[in-house]
């Protein structure tokens, strides 16, 4: 993957925010937070150029840019925080004003035969049999028709921190699916496993609220 299109402005869009919640979130000094975040960039750069690239019809594509980037900054930390502390610094690093927006857009649109017809379509993809830092998926609508599920045998995410040797971690990016699906006002996120936390498969289900 080239550090152009997509991985050139997912930075530019987050890097001034996971600077800033170094200091609000972990709190690092300004000064180290900007050493850091100087010394993510090449380390991001350098972490995109090492991924294949993605299929056109993939939309996992934003999820591993978005892994980088975190596992750029956490390598450049002198102090590491825990998995806590990395869940509320991910997750208030990648919600800003723009991420919170896209939220919403994608919230008025859910469960519409539209986003079906995109999960149907993900699921038949099996992006991750060509691509280990992709996902694959299988599609399960709920019988009371309440939403649907997204059941993930295979994720990027946890390949690419198996990669740099803190798969422990992956959790505090899991956590992510509740915050950005509580921003999108119009479902609830429920999940039972995960395949970080040693789980059969990762699911991700969507409630319509009432």
């Amino acid at each position: 993957m080239k550090y152009i299109g997509m991985p050139a402005g997912m930075w530019l869009l987050f890097k001034n925010s996971f600077e800033d919640k170094l200091v609000t979130v972990l709190g690092f000094d300004n000064e180290t937070a900007k050493a850091v975040s100087l010394k993510a960039k090449p380390k991001y750069k350098e972490i995109i150029s090492k991924l294949p690239e993605f299929e056109k019809d993939d939309r996992f594509k934003m999820n591993i840019v978005n892994c980088a980037m975190v596992v750029a900054f956490f390598l450049q930390m002198e102090e590491k925080p825990s998995v806590e502390l990395l869940t509320d610094y991910y997750a208030k690093a990648m919600m800003t004003k723009p991420m919170k927006w896209f939220c919403r857009m994608g919230g008025k649109s859910k469960f519409s035969k539209k986003d079906i017809d995109g999960m149907k379509k993900t699921a038949a993809l099996k992006a991750a049999d060509r691509n280990p830092y992709s996902w694959n998926m299988d599609f399960y609508p709920y019988d009371d028709g309440s939403g649907y599920e997204a059941r993930f045998s295979s994720c990027g995410i946890c390949k690419l921190m198996k990669e740099y040797g803190i798969y422990e971690l992956t959790p505090a990016l899991c956590h992510l699916d509740y915050t950005m699906t509580e921003a999108s006002g119009t479902a609830e996120f429920v999940r039972d496993y995960t395949l970080a936390s040693g789980g059969p498969y990762c699911d991700c289900g969507y409630k319509k609220k009432v």
